[in-house]
């Protein structure tokens, strides 16, 4: 059985409230629970000692018997020194997909496209005109 340390919903819309808990993978977000750990009320400013709550000595002993925490509890772990919680790295996240790849190839041909165009423009008229001044000598 695959145990998780993570967060389960309460509170009403828009005025959230979670409970940290463990609980097997395969039960919903909001579902079964073995043990609640905790709670989190995102609500409270950050610097209120009630936003986060966890029962520390049963986080660890849980730990100790497998479980995994989600991001959101690691980190919550990691302020209270339980785990070593490290910021995630996805250098890809900000790159953007096949077909916004394509669209900006497109553009960038249509931009060189217009400004050969416009250069083949400006240098016609020039030479146009060098021939009347040389007719005019």
């Amino acid at each position: 059985m695959a145990l998780k340390i993570r967060l389960a919903r309460g509170g009403s819309k828009k005025r959230p409230y979670y409970r940290i808990v463990v609980a097997d993978a395969r039960n919903p977000r909001d579902g079964r629970f073995i043990e609640k750990i905790g709670t989190y009320n995102p609500l409270l400013p950050k610097d209120d000692e009630n936003r986060v709550r966890i029962d520390l000595e049963a986080a660890k002993s849980w730990l100790d018997k497998g479980a995994q925490p989600t991001e959101r509890v690691a980190r919550f772990l990691g302020a209270a020194d339980v785990i070593k919680w490290e910021h995630g790295n996805n250098p890809k996240k900000g790159e953007p997909g096949q077909k916004a790849k394509e669209r900006i190839e497109e553009k960038r041909e249509k931009e060189e496209a217009r400004k050969a165009a416009e250069a083949e423009a400006a240098a016609a008229p020039a030479e146009e005109e060098a021939p009347a001044e040389e007719a005019a000598e």
